[in-house]
């Protein structure tokens, strides 16, 4: 199934839907993570200050520290306080250190602040800070950050949540929303196959449609088909004409060539090249008429084993016969004997002997020993005026392309193969709904 192909268009539009919204969230996800960590370390810092600040008028008013202050010398405090009281001391000044922290300083009336971050373990998620408040005695204040540590961790939880629901909603979402544009693919691709077929009536047709892309490919298709229909209708309306044009001089000079001498060697020549003319005008307007689609069978049970042998001897041709099995099948004998006979006569024609056709069930296959078909035939079919290969001998390739259009007109399925062993395999499989095989 369609829905179910992950490489259908469907779910590739979803999967960039799906990117798009990732990377849409991680873009928004961290700069609301910047921005609320960013916030939570100016919310700590000016906790912590305002508890230096506290702390500092306490010990000047009384000459000792709170109780949840530390008094401790230069060499107690943390090295990075330690630095940033020696370095920062006075200037006024904010910035940020190598470790992540952050330092300040007070204003120069209240002496020189200094905090910082401390991140990294053991002590993690504490926000220091320190005031000197005489010569080698600092007053150190530690907050816990913990809270605002887990109330960024549950932000970020949330964030990854809300991204998968998104996910959730939009993957189905962009899959359903493709549907009307795979739809109409679909419809376009069946319609081209309709035309390969041989179906030249068929069009996608862009009536009401926006102007879309593929609306656009639609309108081209159509008018490719259109054009092929045309094309096509020329070159048999010209097979057509020439062929009946071709009667009526060819009838006068068969008419003429029975007046000559029956023993004369040119007059046979004659005779012989006319024949070869007339079956080719009759392949022509046989041709012409298979590709009108005026064709039509008339179907009556049939004896398959005992007509392909009488067919077969009527040939005149040095050909094996044989039957395993052989149906009565419901089919239409005239058109069957033509295709058997081209059969036949081009295993002999362009082949080598021994030929042989066998009848099974309601299959016929005719092979014979030669060079095998070419590889263009395997390939694309029998096409008229071309007979694949020089060593397939001479012709004008219509017998194949007649054997052909006439089990299409049955509703069987001619097949060409080569022998495993050597020489060319055709076979006419006459089976109910082998053409859809």
């Amino acid at each position: 199934m369609d829905f179910l192909n992950p490489r259908a268009l469907r779910w590739k539009i979803a999967a960039l839907a799906a990117a798009a919204c990732c990377a849409v969230a991680a873009v928004v996800g961290f700069l609301v993570h910047d921005a609320t960590r960013e916030r939570g370390l100016r919310v700590g810092t000016d906790r912590t200050l305002t508890r230096l600040i506290a702390a500092e008028r306490e010990y000047d008013r009384t000459g000792k520290a709170p109780a949840d202050i530390d008094v401790r010398s230069r060499d107690e405090l943390p090295e990075p306080l330690a630095r940033d009281l020696a370095t920062f001391v006075g200037t006024g000044t904010e910035t940020e250190t190598e470790t992540g922290a952050v330092t300040e300083s007070g204003p120069p009336d209240t002496g020189a602040y200094a905090t910082w971050y401390d991140a990294d373990p053991p002590n993690w998620f504490w926000m220091w800070g320190a005031v000197a408040v005489a010569d080698d005695r600092f007053l150190v204040v530690r907050d816990d950050m913990s809270t605002e540590v887990r109330s960024l961790q549950l932000l970020d939880r949330s964030i990854v949540k809300s991204v998968l629901a998104a996910l959730l909603f939009v993957v189905p979402l962009a899959a359903l929303a493709t549907e009307p544009i795979n739809r109409r693919l679909r419809h376009g691709a069946r319609t081209a196959r309709r035309i390969a077929d041989g179906d030249l009536d068929a069009r996608i047709g862009t009536a009401g449609r926006a102007r879309d892309e593929v609306t656009e490919m639609a309108s081209a298709v159509d008018d490719m088909a259109a054009a092929l229909q045309r094309k096509l209708e020329n070159e048999r309306r010209f097979t057509a004409d020439v062929a009946h044009e071709l009667r009526t001089p060819l009838m006068g000079l068969i008419t003429a060539a029975g007046l000559l001498p029956e023993d004369d060697e040119a007059a046979g020549l004659v005779r012989d090249r006319l024949r070869a003319l007339n079956a080719l005008v009759e392949d022509l307007l046989e041709i012409s008429r298979l590709d009108a689609g005026a064709e039509r069978a008339r179907l009556d049970p049939v004896p398959l084993g005992e007509l392909v042998a009488d067919v077969v001897r009527r040939t005149g041709t040095d050909t094996r016969v044989g039957t395993v099995d052989a149906e009565v099948v419901e089919t239409d004998p005239r058109r069957v004997e033509r295709i058997v006979v081209n059969l036949v006569t081009n295993a002999h024609r362009h082949g080598a002997a021994p030929v042989e056709v066998t009848v099974t069930g309601a299959r016929i296959t005719v092979r014979d020993h030669g060079p095998g078909f070419p590889a263009d035939l395997l390939e694309r079919g029998p096409q008229r005026f071309r007979t694949g290969a020089s060593e397939r001998g001479r012709g004008h390739g219509l017998g194949l392309t007649v054997a052909q259009g006439q089990s299409e007109v049955l509703g069987a399925r001619l097949t060409f193969t080569n022998a495993p062993g050597g020489g060319a395999v055709a076979t006419l499989d006459l089976t109910p709904h082998a053409s859809a095989a």
